[in-house]
């Protein structure tokens, strides 16, 4: 099943129900109006929003054309937005990179950190900023949301809480980030707003790529048009999302809705750093790695951050080709509050 969430004149938007192929949709607003509704009585409303699906797809269910542009993220805001560094291969080259070795215990015990959730931005939305010199990157992930997982759960209750898969753009602002993390108190400015795919879909959906934690295909970044990152995101992830839920509700119960993100996508190349998809490498989920390599090999980052007017694109495609989530597609704009 594939879900969506349309603009109107509402913070939340309106639910919508997807066909597999992201060209038609229904509309469920007598099941539940919003995603985050919907997540908070999911036992008694994803077997009917199911039910829709399948008529949907049979051609017995009323439809309308479904455009991505018209999607907000699947859930505008949530109660809860934790990101996670699941591929400890980025972790590992930023701290490189910088000439600092890397604790032991990032690959026993994962990081994460609490993001803005009161605000994301939809997928076809541009990045709007006030200054190119804070360093604007994009971020390409996995998320998913959760239903409500008590304090404590273990990672296999913790994957079993799983109801929707996304992909997100989690914008970062590379030249904050030192100053803010120097201050011992962890990310704020340096983490605006995240964009989501148009479209949320349940596990089973994912077929055989989706192994309970891990989903199994790569992550299509494209930066101005051009390849950027092809990234498997079953590789090189160290904690799988049960890990990652559990890590999380460590000493605090996660409300239906909450959102967990698996951090940048990386994998490693013959046990080394990865290569460009120009060189026939996996390429990279976001520029910071890329100019973290390209410091190791050649002692200076050439890569430039994003300027006003660039555009990122990412993307999940089936075996058959076929887009899954939608594309986030953001162009970089300058904010004049005037």
């Amino acid at each position: 099943m594939k879900l969506a969430t349309l603009k109107d004149s509402t913070r939340d938007g309106r639910l919508v129900v997807v066909s597999k192929d992201l060209t038609r949709c229904s509309e469920v607003g007598h099941i539940a109006r919003t995603l985050q509704v919907a997540l908070d009585d999911w036992r008694h409303v994803g077997p009917r929003l199911a039910g829709v699906a399948e008529g949907l797809e049979t051609g017995a269910q009323p439809a309308m054309r479904f455009h991505e542009h018209e999607a907000t993220s699947p859930l505008p805001r949530a109660f809860q937005w934790a990101d996670g560094s699941a591929y400890v291969n980025h972790v590992e080259l930023v701290r490189k990179a910088r000439g600092v070795e890397m604790p032991a215990s990032f690959w026993t015990d994962p990081l994460i950190y609490q993001g803005g959730s009161d605000s994301f931005l939809a997928p076809r939305d541009p990045i709007l900023m006030a200054d190119e010199a804070w360093g604007i990157d994009f971020e390409g992930e996995v998320a998913v949301i959760v239903d409500d997982v008590p304090m404590g759960a273990s990672a296999a209750e913790a994957r079993e809480a799983i109801r929707l898969v996304m992909l997100a753009n989690d914008v970062s602002l590379r030249g904050l980030i030192p100053d803010e993390l120097a201050k011992g108190f962890g990310f704020f400015q340096s983490k605006p707003s995240t964009a989501f795919s148009p479209v949320a879909v349940t596990p089973d959906e994912l077929g055989d790529a989706w192994d309970g934690g891990r989903l199994h295909l790569p992550l299509l970044v494209s930066l101005n048009g051009q390849p950027f990152g092809r990234a498997n995101a079953g590789i090189d992830m160290t904690f799988d999302f049960g890990q990652l839920v559990a890590h999380a509700a460590k000493t605090r119960p996660l409300v239906a809705g909450s959102i967990i993100g698996s951090g940048t996508v990386s994998n490693k190349l013959d046990g080394g750093p990865g290569k460009p998809v120009a060189e026939g490498g996996a390429g990279y989920s976001c520029i910071a790695e890329m100019r973290m390599v390209e410091t190791i090999a050649k002692g200076v980052a050439a890569t430039p951050f994003l300027k006003f007017g660039n555009s990122v694109r990412i993307e999940m495609q089936d075996q058959a080709g076929h887009s899954i989530f939608g594309a986030i597609e953001q162009t970089v704009a300058r904010y004049d509050r005037a």
